[in-house]
């Protein structure tokens, strides 16, 4: 939370523009550390010389992944640009560029041998995100009225760039997700007999006071107990916390056996690899992972080897007794 003046009025600007609240802890943060990595100065006596030299302490000094050092700029774009509304022009600064890192990617036997050993509720969150290209957090968001059994689809509200998107539910996933909303659902009455619900945004809660009594804002992931709403500070019941999939999955893969590096994102992975595998069009795959740039989506062509399809290796060809192709 904020702890001066400053940062309460940078607070307030984030909300107004309802940015998420990931969104406006992180932007805090950096701001943070940017004043106080300046001695506390006010950022209306700095500009983009001072960016600069925090941007470059942070590469040099801090050696922070790349994609690090964007975030705290992005954070303090939003201070200069849209809060001070003071342009920070042109740094003079270049960004390091991010290395292109292949996804990693399970075999079909690999996946199904880490969900033989995950327990049931964490198992079914990886399934929907093998199953229809979930990140964890887009998967634990859900609530209940954004699955449409029926027409075999999942609405995805407020995604990553704040976006909506459709993608498919898989059927065979289906009976264990009705029985998890049935256990949501049954929560969220008793819940009610204490006057709690699942969380709502803030300005809908004000909007509809007694939408938390509608099954259908519950979430189908419900967290085991109860928290204090981040915004109107009042008892209700979140998702469950995606560090109880993460650590259900590092688990599995330990019991497993398998040695790749997994995490909740490799199964978002290998659902848009075997897609392409399986010869859907790369822009279908596109909308159900909600990239606006195809080119993102194009990266998972590299994992399958797409562009070197029909090559082969100059031993496979020695060792058939043919001659090395000039």
């Amino acid at each position: 939370m904020p702890t001066s003046p400053f940062l309460e009025s940078v607070h307030r600007s984030i909300r107004l523009r309802g940015y998420s609240l990931r969104t406006e802890k992180t932007y805090l943060h950096w701001i943070k550390r940017f004043i106080l990595f300046h001695g506390k100065k006010h950022p209306c006596n700095m500009g983009a010389p001072e960016v600069q030299a925090f941007l470059s302490w942070l590469a040099s000094d801090q050696h922070v992944a790349v994609n690090t050092q964007k975030v705290a700029l992005n954070s303090l774009a939003y201070l200069y640009n849209q809060h001070l509304e003071q342009p920070l022009g042109d740094l003079g600064f270049t960004l390091a560029t991010k290395k292109r890192r292949l996804p990693v990617v399970l075999s079909p036997a690999e996946v199904g041998c880490i969900l033989t050993h995950l327990p049931p509720s964490p198992r079914l969150v990886i399934e929907l995100l093998y199953g229809s290209g979930l990140r964890v957090n887009e998967c634990l968001r859900l609530r209940v009225m954004d699955v449409d059994i029926p027409g075999g689809k999942l609405l995805i509200r407020d995604g990553k760039g704040r976006k909506d998107r459709v993608t498919l539910l898989g059927r065979s996933v289906i009976p264990r997700l009705e029985s998890q909303i049935g256990m949501a659902k049954e929560l969220h009455q008793r819940d009610l007999l204490h006057a709690i619900g699942p969380s709502i945004p803030h300005a809908l809660g004000k909007k509809y006071p007694n939408a938390f009594r509608q099954p259908g804002w519950m979430y189908v992931f419900p967290s085991k107990g109860y928290c204090r709403h981040p915004v109107g500070n009042h008892w209700c019941r979140h998702h469950l916390h995606d560090s109880v999939i993460r650590k259900a999955v590092g688990k599995a893969q330990g019991a497993s056996g398998i040695t790749k590096r997994v995490t909740c994102h490799t199964f978002r992975h290998s659902f848009a690899t075997h897609l392409l595998e399986a010869g859907y069009d790369i822009r279908t795959v596109q909308e159900l992972l909600g990239h606006s740039d195809v080119r993102t989506t194009q990266i998972y062509t590299h994992v399958l080897g797409q562009h070197f399809a029909g090559t082969h290796s100059p031993l496979d060809r020695l060792m058939l007794g043919q001659a090395p192709v000039a």
